[in-house]
């Protein structure tokens, strides 16, 4: 099941009232039975009559989202016949608004399959890379929230919350700050500093790859099977602590302020997460137990420093959209320089000192 935001089908979808008759039903079927297709607008008529949000919940919690992501994605290996190609990636550049002036092959009968296609690379020049701001944006997307994090819980949207350690899991990677009583406390490894957060939505028709946001060191990866949920903002609104039901995979490590982390959350038809220096991570398994996680140490005897990273390296990257959260530590006075809501390419200033 193709689960595609309402959003951008009903601005296509007004636009098209503008055209002639002909063009219209030549344009508006396939858009429609997508629209009336996805899973919470063939649920308005039960809440028309009475079905409350919470038992829509519920119904969308036992959906096997893990089971149709894997046959997704089975789905875009399947190798395109070249008349195909161009009219099917046409639709979904019209439908997301894909800008293939920035990709890096243009033409689209070189994409052999959906996975190419949706995993496109950009030309050089589409992306430079702020050197005036210590945290740039990891990848495109919409800014969902940023801030401070307080009490021990992230804001996913506005309003609505997530336990912080519910998210990144038990603290095990620096054995000194154990000692201290809050959660929130033990990551936080200078005094004076505070916690921040940021949390960016990548849409379908974004650039599904993600870099790295500043100069750090990873040092930890946690790897979290669980659901994969869609994390479209209008979900993220009536599903509390949804980023921590999902899959994800938590890159923690410092830089010049202490803590820093990056966390690659999955969500429907987003299985794949591939981290491009860790071969060994396979995500979407089969089967997995509910809550578990698996660590994995980049600090060996021999590689005290870990995974190092420079500003804007190529990180990883999702099979369609999805979600990064950063949570890192700075001094009191760091500034984000975003709005709530606004839209933001890889490379563009987050915040500095």
């Amino acid at each position: 099941m193709i689960q595609f935001p309402q959003l951008a089908l009903r601005r296509r979808l007004g636009q098209l009232t503008c055209m002639s008759r002909s063009a219209l039903k030549l344009r508006s079927w396939p858009l429609t039975i997508l629209y009336y297709l996805l899973p919470f607008a063939v649920l308005k008529p039960l809440v028309r009559v009475g079905w409350r949000p919470t038992s829509r919940v519920a119904i969308y919690k036992s959906v096997p989202t893990r089971l149709l992501s894997r046959a997704w994605g089975r789905l875009n290996q399947v190798e395109l016949p070249t008349w195909l190609r161009k009219p099917v990636y046409q639709l979904y550049i019209w439908t997301f608004g894909v800008n293939m002036k920035e990709a890096a092959v243009e033409d689209l009968h070189q994409y052999r399959n959906l996975s190419e296609f949706f995993r496109r690379k950009l030309k050089p020049q589409a992306r430079p890379v702020c050197d005036s701001h210590s945290v740039i944006s990891p990848s495109d997307g919409k800014i969902l929230h940023f801030g401070r994090v307080k009490n021990c819980e992230v804001e996913q949207v506005k309003g609505v919350t997530y336990s912080l350690e519910s998210f990144l899991g038990p603290q095990t990677w620096t054995e000194n700050q154990l000692h201290k009583t809050s959660f929130q406390d033990q990551l936080v490894t200078q005094e004076g500093n505070e916690l921040y957060h940021c949390v960016i939505y990548l849409a379908p028709g974004d650039y599904h790859c993600f870099h790295s946001p500043t100069d750090w060191n990873v040092y930890h990866r946690r790897h979290f099977p669980g659901s994969l949920m869609s994390v479209n903002p209008g979900v993220a609104r009536w599903i509390k602590e949804l980023f921590c039901y999902n899959e994800r995979v938590v890159l923690t490590g410092g830089w010049k302020h202490g803590f820093f982390s990056l966390t690659a959350v999955g969500a429907t038809n987003v299985g794949s997460i591939q981290i491009y220096f860790d071969r060994g991570l396979q995500t979407n398994s089969p089967r997995y137990s509910k809550g578990s996680y698996n660590d994995l140490s980049y600090v060996t005897n021999n590689n005290q420093d870990g995974i190092v990273m420079r500003k804007g390296d190529q990180l990883g990257e999702f099979n369609l959209g999805s979600t990064i959260v950063l949570i890192f530590e700075a001094p009191k006075d760091f500034n984000f320089n975003l709005k709530p809501g606004q839209k933001i390419h890889f490379g563009e200033a987050v915040g500095s000192l």
